[in-house]
């Protein structure tokens, strides 16, 4: 059984950063025959190789955090203790609405990073934590087909009770593609799902995965670091060895 989180559900324009995982490399891919080529960006990013990261932050403070713009704002220093309380919390249980974290002169945690962007990115967690992930583990064993239906039919529980999953996608042995995303709604059809999701490395709009009933597939479209195409996928920062 899927517990309840919120109530009103996760909201693009509101509960997510405006900054982005910065890219290391940058992807040029061939329509026809699906070759990838890449180069370094110039300049190098400062701040990068932190999706998981991103998308963990973003749901703790979906979780943990309330905004009161009606309250006097604070001095930029004044919210960095908020900011450590609310990435202190457990990332998958949500707080009960009188034991936020509230976050004064701000409507929504969009705005709040407008303009405190320094400050998210020196408190919501170092690079090394998208690598340290329960996670991870998992993706060297076979995936099968059965498991990817499963999983999707969890992701749509979990999305109609409010809980906005985290999803590991990756191709192994090959890493295509070995990211983390935050689903928040979705549409469905006789033949697929397709779930509204936040991208940490594409910050000014939201993104679709589908997942194929047929072929119990999931499917991610191309983008500015990925081909687009099959790929499998795990919920983490969800309990037990995820």
């Amino acid at each position: 059984m899927v517990p309840a989180c919120q109530t009103d559900g996760f909201c693009f324009e509101r509960d997510t950063f405006t900054f982005a995982n910065e890219l290391i490399w940058q992807y040029q891919f061939d329509a026809v025959t699906g070759a990838m080529k890449v180069s370094r960006n110039k300049p190098p990013p400062t701040y990068s190789h932190r999706c998981f990261v991103v998308v963990r932050a973003a749901r703790e403070f979906y979780y943990h955090a309330r905004f009161e713009s009606s309250q006097r704002r604070l001095e930029p220093e004044q919210y960095r203790p908020l900011v450590r309380k609310v990435m202190s919390r457990n990332p998958r249980i949500a707080s009960l609405p009188e034991g936020r974290i509230v976050f004064p002169g701000y409507e929504c945690l969009r705005a709040f990073s407008q303009e405190n962007e320094k400050l998210l990115k020196e408190e919501i967690g170092g690079a090394w934590r998208s690598y340290f992930l329960r996670s991870h583990w998992r993706m060297i064993f076979p995936v099968h087909r059965w498991q990817q239906a499963r999983m999707a039919e969890r992701l749509r529980r979990r999305v109609l009770a409010g809980c906005a999953p985290i999803v590991h996608l990756f191709r192994f042995p090959r890493l295509t593609i070995n990211h983390g995303i935050l689903l928040f709604s979705f549409k469905e059809s006789a033949s697929e799902v397709e779930f509204d999701a936040y991208d940490p490395n594409i910050p000014a709009n939201q993104v679709k995965l589908k997942y194929d009933r047929a072929s119990r597939t999931f499917l991610f479209p191309a983008s500015i670091y990925w081909g687009g195409g099959p790929l499998n996928l795990v919920e983490f920062f969800r309990g037990g060895l995820y």
